[in-house]
């Protein structure tokens, strides 16, 4: 249920949230159409990201030279892409760096993408993934600061976090600024799941959050900052451009994919709760339209439910590629509100043969063993999240100071 929010019709008050220093403001006068939200009372109200609140980032970029951080996801509220926004703005992009799946989102997970240039600007594209997760220091050459906008689903596998953090750590070590241009969490009311133990510490999960950590891009980059979680404690120049009418009671629906295997609103949602079966001998729908949506494997119980995974986009080489699987379709499911373990549980309980259902990657992605462990001697749901519930509450309490909704 989305509260009452009383909204000034000739102003609107914005607080740019910064470690290093404060925005001025300025008299644009674009005609961006926002996203709408309506309140409990029927209230249309204007639900605008960071990359819409150019009035307080605009006049921080002008005479500078910009790298710019984003894919397919940094778009205004117009669908005009942040990159085409800026240019036209005479700001002086050098170069973008995209992550995972591209600059235009089409990579499969975990593809190796090439550098290259934008057939539409003709500006430098340096993919940050693979070998060159965290840029070099002549990739950051003549760059007076630098730009991130990605949209984030909230989960602690979702490497576009991962990226945030090499960004973060690359600019403190050269002395770039860093602005971020934030976005609201469609997962943002989750905070859930077991908290990433050090020693499981990969590109999948690089700090001792939960699975669901309930904050938008802008907020979790000031606490890798405020926690000193960059390599030596450094600490980067961070400035965050602020969601405008956004708290953390609204729903949100991403205006584009955030990845390829993620099409709409209900895989956003489950996307969580599924992927842990990643790490196992179960698909979660690649290779089908209803990618983490659906979940199966042919070392399941035949039932009325069945799909058979072929290539498509996303998807080049899908696990049991043309073999018939068995599971469940979510696909119409009930909107979670936790990290749900009922389906992992399910498919242990009656896949044919336990010893070959996880694989290592379960552990990375979990973040602990204990997860395992516990799914394996026939610990129930209630009481795995019972010995959870502590570490959750005490990094509730430490998140607060890092909140800006």
């Amino acid at each position: 249920m989305i509260p009452f929010l009383r909204i000034s019709v000739s102003f609107i008050f914005l607080t740019i949230i910064s470690t290093s220093c404060s925005a001025r403001k300025t008299n644009d006068s674009e005609n961006i159409k926002p996203t709408l939200e309506k309140t409990k009372n029927n209230l249309t109200i204007e639900i605008k990201t960071g990359a819409d609140n150019y009035n307080n980032y605009l006049p921080l970029l002008k005479d500078k030279k910009i790298g710019v951080v984003t894919n397919q996801t940094g778009i205004l509220s117009n669908k005009t892409h942040l990159v085409d926004y800026l240019l036209e703005k005479n700001i002086a992009i050098q170069k973008i760096f995209a992550p995972e799946h591209g600059f235009r989102g089409t990579a499969d997970a975990g593809e190796h993408v090439v550098d290259g240039k934008d057939s539409k600007t003709g500006l430098s594209i340096i993919s940050l993934y693979g070998d060159n997760k965290k840029p070099k220091p002549e990739q950051l050459a003549g760059i007076d600061i630098m730009v991130f906008d990605l949209q984030d689903v909230g989960a602690r596998f979702y490497t576009y976090i991962s990226s945030l953090h090499y960004i973060m750590e690359a600019c403190a070590e050269n002395n770039i600024p860093l602005l971020i241009l934030d976005r609201p969490n469609p997962n943002v009311s989750i905070v859930d799941g077991p908290i990433l133990e050090t020693a499981y510490t990969s590109f999948v999960g690089m700090h001792p959050i939960p699975l669901l950590h309930g904050m938008t891009i802008g907020e979790y980059a000031q606490m890798i900052n405020g926690e000193k979680w960059l390599k030596n404690e450094v600490q980067c120049k961070l400035t965050v451009i602020p969601c405008i009418n956004y708290n953390r009671k609204m729903n949100y629906s991403l205006p584009v994919k955030p990845s390829p295997n993620l099409p709409n609103d209900q895989a956003v949602n489950l996307y969580a709760s599924l992927c842990l079966f990643e790490g196992t001998n179960v698909s979660v729908g690649r290779g089908t339209e209803k990618q983490f949506q659906i979940y199966g494997s042919p070392y399941l119980p035949k039932s009325d439910f069945s799909f058979i995974p072929k290539p498509n986009f996303g998807a080049q080489n899908p696990v049991y590629n043309g073999i018939e699987c068995y599971g469940e379709d979510l696909s119409t499911a009930k909107k979670v509100n936790r990290l749900e373990l009922k389906w992992l549980i399910k498919a242990y309980q009656t896949t044919t043969d336990k010893s070959k259902f996880f694989n290592p990657f379960f552990t990375k992605l979990a973040g602990t063993k204990k997860l395992q462990e516990q799914i394996e001697a026939g610990t129930s749901e209630d009481k795995i999240r019972e010995r959870k519930k502590k570490g959750l509450i005490d990094f509730k309490e430490m998140r607060l100071k890092y909140l800006i909704y």
